[in-house]
This record gives structure tokens, C-alpha cells and sequence, in this order.
């Protein structure tokens, strides 16, 4: 496959088209390539190869083949740009095979005013020493909009350069804000189909109506009996499945994926750390060089592990604070180094995050252990449901993460203290974060800066957030307005304009009919 040469930098980027840097500390010429965490495609892939097909043929994860760092002339240059300048420079050290124009083209284009307002990715400031990096400014007024706004354009790209003809099927399990995302990003865009499932008990009414009512051409949405990692389970089958690729090869269509499983959809959530690192220098609230602790409320690991190779490549993060709701499988991994999947599932008020199987652990794996352990416990994740680190494992994992939980009444509460002694209105997601870092800032004292992601508007859990900040209970339909008016803030325009939207997606299969629907749907479009 013939790629565009780049110049690679251990430190600083090169001087672009639009001549924002000077080039300065230039090492040799390479490609950044591609291999699989489980050891296949060892000769490595382009990063266009690695978004267009989203899994390796092994079934692992493609991860780059080194992580590129910088040093602190590059961060201060960087803190001087445009959301879509910086992007444009963290995205080149990673995308190789794409010139500076074109990402420079697809970040103007997806974090447009129009898209995200003044600030695509703004910090609000509390007290206690705790910053808030606010990720639901976009379209669908969640952190998912962060990539899925910028991916389509890096995917329709990526088809061109590898030469596809096909019509890509991308296919998506959801828990809520990654469906409504891609179908919003990819409404539309010629020569790509869109399939989502999400479980149709498992998700916000609002998250449920904003995918029901999508409106695109290309898009097709159903519901599942079941949960989330029914769902996921469903799609990891239907890529696996030989006899179903070949079915629709015949038809003219490959499989691809907008989960955080692909690259595409994980590398540009990288930059919103390096933009949340920059805000804080310029509002003095850290001087350049500090240490900042973050907290991230995950479920697929997609969200934190972005942070991780921020930190990778030396943004100065000290330890990344991982935070679970009753859903606990990534505290227990934290804590005590066993990964157990066999375990009760649990429905909360934080449905995003309602996730047993969180696939970019496998990532982090990879990175800290190398392939051949990464895929003897995959193995194992596989044949028995779970597997276990050695003790100098989980040592070295400790060093970057703390695992911590949050039941239900403690996320009501936090949502509940935080409106009320700062006036600022959270969801479920971010609360769980929330009171996470305060109990790590009290359990080890720390004196760093903690910076808390915050993942969605409250109003796309209106009713949970209403109950928990002032103890009214309202239905999906009602609850919004009264949660405006209770605590004054406005409602984004997204969700308000809902309620006059038709609802088109009405379906709702068993988990064993996926196969069938995806075929239908993509032999339909194919």
C-alpha cells in the first residue's frame, strides 16, 4: 500500500501549511504503523488500513507501533492555538498517512462554531481544587461528539486512500451516547451505512429518543432485548463471522466499526487532555509543568485510556482515577488485578456506563505487557470470563491508575451537594466522577490540581438529575422543563427541539436476530 512520507518528531511537529511552528528537533523520516494488540499484523498497517477496517483480522486492537512524545516547548506552543490547530498537531504525530491540509480540513470542519458553540471544549472551575473539562458542547450533548464529529471525515478519507470501493457498514453498540453520535456524524455521507443497536431497557428516555428519532438516508436503529455487552457481544460475532463477510463482499459492503475499538474514533479524543491541560495554564489556575490528576467515569476504558497515552506522551498527568458505578468490573481490575466478567449486572442511573466488558482495557494491556501477554489473557478473558495480573503487573498499573466506585444514593448525593453549594448542574455520569475524585483527593491527600471529565449535559438525564437535586419526581417528557426552571440552566437546543421530532426507529429484536437485521439492513443499502 503506497503511503505519503511524513517526517516524525520525538519532541516537536514540523512547520505546517499554515505556519503556526517553526520546525525545530526534526529526527528521521518514518511511517507511524499500525499492528494488532494480539500480535497479528506484525508487519505493521497504515493508520488510513487501521481506521478503515477498525479491527485487526485477529480480532485484536490496532495500536501504533510507538507513542510519540513531546517536551515542554511543544506544549507551550501548543497552549498558544485554536482547538482545531491543536488537533491538527497532536492528530499529525499519530495519522501518518494524512497531510496537514486534510486535518487540518476535517477538525475546521467538525469543531465548528456551529457544531460546539465558542468553545468546543471548555473548564469550569469549582472549589476544592477541582476543574470540570465540560465535553457536551456538540450536537448530541455528549463527550462522544468529541470524536464522532471528526471521525466520519478521517474514515470517508481513509477509504479513498486504501483504494475501497465498497460501501462500508458501520456497525455500533451503544449504551446510549456513542449511537446517537455516529448517527449524527455519518447522517448522510455518501458510500457509508450506519447500523446501531442499543438495549432497549438500558439506556435514558432521552438517549432512546434521540436515536429513534435520527433522520439520515443511511442510518438504521434497533433496540435489543438485553444489555449493552449483549449488544457489544452481538457485533464482536458479526465481525468474527467469515461466512458473514463474505455474504456481504458479494453484496459490495465490508464491516467497520465507530466504538472507541477503532483508532478513528479514539485519537482525537487524546487532544481534548492537551486543550483541558491548556486552559488551566492560561487561567492560572496550574503554571505550565504541574501535575493534574483526572478523573474519567468509564465504562468501555475508551474515555481514560485517551488520557493514558496523553500522559504516555508526557503530558504531566499524575495518576489517572477511574470511575465505575455499581458496574464495579474496573474497580476490582484496579484494585486488586483480577478482571472477572462473571459477575451480576446491574441497571443504574448512570446507563452509560452499565458495562462488563470494557474492550480498551485490552489496549492498556498491550502497551504495558506487549502482545504475547496481552493475548494469552484475552485467551483467558475468553475461555473463562476472566483473568488475573501478577503482582508486579498490577504494580506497574497502580503507578497510572486508582479504581473507584460509586453506588446510587452517593451519585444522587453528589449531584444534589454539587448544585447546591456551587450551583452547578451535573449528570449522573459526571457525578459518579465527581465524587470519585473527592475521595481520592481525601484518600491520598493529593495536592494536585484534579481535573473531572465531564461526559454529558444533565438534561439528557433529566428525570435522575431532578430526583436527585431536588427531590421531584417527573417522567422523561416533563422532567426537563421542570429542571430548567428549578435551577436557571438552559436547556441545550438539541435536546429542547426532541419533543417535535417524529420518532422513526421503532424496532426492537432479540440479541440472537442481529446477524439477520445487519444483513438485511446492509444488503438493503448495499
Amino acid at each position: 500500500m503506497q503511503m505519503m512520507p511524513i517526517r516524525y518528531f520525538d519532541f516537536f511537529p514540523t512547520a505546517d501549511f499554515c505556519g503556526w511552528f517553526n520546525p525545530t528537533n526534526v529526527t528521521e523520516d518514518i511511517y507511524m504503523k499500525y499492528i494488532s494488540t494480539r500480535g497479528g499484523a506484525s508487519s505493521g498497517v497504515s493508520s488510513a488500513y487501521a481506521i478503515k477496517c477498525g479491527l485487526a483480522e485477529d480480532g485484536g486492537l490496532f495500536m501504533p507501533e510507538k507513542i510519540p512524545k513531546i517536551d515542554s516547548e511543544f506544549l507551550a506552543k501548543l497552549s498558544s492555538l485554536s482547538y482545531a490547530k491543536m488537533a491538527t498537531e497532536i492528530l499529525s504525530l499519530f495519522l501518518s498517512d494524512f497531510d496537514r491540509a486534510e486535518l487540518y480540513g476535517a477538525a475546521m470542519g467538525a469543531y465548528s462554531k456551529e457544531r460546539f458553540g465558542d468553545d468546543p471544549a471548555p473548564v469550569t472551575y469549582l472549589s476544592g481544587g477541582i476543574s470540570m473539562l465540560e465535553l457536551w458542547h456538540g450536537p448530541t450533548c455528549a463527550f462522544k461528539d468529541m470524536a464522532l464529529q471528526i471521525m466520519p471525515r478521517l474514515f470517508t478519507a481513509s477509504l479513498k486512500k486504501c483504494g475501497e470501493e465498497r460501501e462500508a457498514l458501520i456497525l455500533v453498540a451503544t449504551s446510549g451516547d456513542t449511537g446517537k453520535a455516529a448517527l449524527e456524524g455519518y447522517r448522510d455521507v455518501d458510500g457509508v451505512s450506519v447500523k446501531v443497536f442499543y438495549p432497549t431497557d438500558g439506556v435514558s428516555q432521552m438517549q432512546k429518543l434521540q436515536m429513534q428519532t435520527q433522520e439520515g438516508k443511511n442510518l438504521s436503529v434497533s433496540g435489543i432485548r438485553g444489555n449493552f455487552d449483549d449488544a457489544q457481544n452481538g457485533v464482536k460475532a458479526i465481525f468474527s463471522d467469515r461466512e458473514f463477510g463474505n455474504l456481504l463482499d458479494r453484496g459490495g459492503v465490508f464491516l467497520s466499526s465507530a466504538n472507541s475499538i477503532n483508532w478513528g474514533r479514539l485519537v482525537p479524543q487524546i487532544v481534548y487532555y492537551f486543550s483541558a491541560y491548556a486552559d488551566m495554564c492560561k487561567c492560572g489556575r496550574i503554571r505550565m509543568g504541574d501535575t493534574v490528576d483526572v478523573t474519567v467515569p468509564t465504562g468501555n476504558f475508551g474515555n481514560i485510556f485517551a488520557g493514558f497515552l496523553a500522559k504516555m506522551m508526557r503530558l504531566p498527568i499524575g495518576r489517572l482515577v477511574c470511575a465505575s458505578n455499581k458496574n464495579d468490573v474496573l474497580t476490582e481490575f484496579l484494585r486488586y488485578g483480577r478482571y472477572n466478567k462473571n459477575r451480576p449486572f446491574h441497571a443504574t442511573i448512570s446507563p452509560s456506563m452499565d458495562i462488563l466488558i470494557s474492550s480498551n482495557l485490552e489496549r492498556l494491556i498491550y502497551l504495558l505487557f506487549g502482545q504475547a501477554r496481552c493475548k494469552e489473557l484475552m485467551g483467558e478473558l475468553r475461555e473463562r470470563g476472566e483473568y488475573r495480573l501478577t503482582a508486579d503487573e498490577l504494580s506497574v498499573i497502580q503507578k497510572h491508575f486508582a479504581g473507584y466506585s460509586t453506588d446510587e444514593e452517593e451519585c444522587a448525593l453528589c449531584i444534589k451537594e454539587t448544585f447546591e453549594k456551587e450551583k452547578y448542574l451535573i449528570d449522573t455520569h459526571t457525578s459518579v466522577a465527581l465524587s470519585a475524585a473527592k475521595r481520592y483527593m481525601h484518600d491520598y491527600k493529593a495536592s494536585s490540581e484534579m481535573l473531572v471529565i465531564s461526559t454529558a449535559t444533565p438534561y439528557k438525564f433529566a428525570a435522575d438529575v431532578l430526583k436527585s437535586a431536588f427531590g421531584i419526581s417527573a417522567d422523561s417528557t416533563s422532567a426537563p422543563k421542570i429542571l430548567e426552571e428549578l435551577s436557571g440552566v438552559s436547556m441545550p437546543e438539541p435536546i429542547a427541539a426532541l419533543g417535535e421530532k417524529k420518532v422513526i426507529h421503532k424496532g426492537v429484536i432479540e440479541r440472537d436476530d442481529m446477524a439477520e437485521k445487519t444483513l438485511e439492513f446492509a444488503l438493503r443499502k448495499g
